[in-house]
């Protein structure tokens, strides 16, 4: 990596992580950070990597230095759904949920933030509203016929699954 660009260097390491050779991925991150310690994408690249690995307590602060230090484009929804995901398997189920309804906020039509967001309040004992939140993803999402059928209706009772009518 001696005579790369940053940007080539950062893209070598995700091609490690995607071709499953993550801990080379890890080594040549861990570089590039003393080089760059404040570089957005270094971070966030360092931070998926430590998940992809297993490591989300080692995740968690690169997450939070990504976005901290401005990371932009697509990688910012996607570093927020990642520290939002990994806080919730730590068991930070409020620091999760803070995360990701920011996320949701920011970027309404990124779906996938919606969906690890009804796991959170699933863990959050909050299983009527997860439940919801599923149904209006799958009613807008599926291409199933039998279920796209009775979109109307799961949309209708995503809210109302609690509600018994006489």
């Amino acid at each position: 990596m001696m005579n790369l660009t940053l940007e080539q260097s950062i893209q070598y390491a995700a091609e490690l992580r995607s071709s499953g050779q993550a801990e080379q991925a890890k080594t040549a991150l861990e570089q590039l950070l003393q080089q760059y310690p404040q570089h957005p994408d270094v971070l966030y690249q360092l931070a998926w990597t430590c998940d992809n690995l297993g490591l989300e307590r080692q995740a968690v602060p690169y997450y939070e230095q990504a976005l901290q230090h401005g990371l932009t484009g697509e990688d910012r929804p996607d570093a927020m759904l990642g520290l939002g995901s990994t806080y919730r398997t730590l068991g930070r189920y409020e620091d999760s949920q803070q995360v990701l309804a920011q996320a949701i906020a920011q970027y309404p039509e990124r779906r996938e933030l919606q969906v690890f967001y009804a796991m959170t309040l699933y863990n959050l004992d909050k299983s009527a509203d997860a439940i919801g939140i599923l149904l209006e993803q799958l009613a807008a999402t599926t291409s199933d016929a039998g279920i796209a059928q009775y979109g109307k209706a799961l949309r209708f009772y995503a809210d109302k699954l609690d509600q018994v009518w006489d």
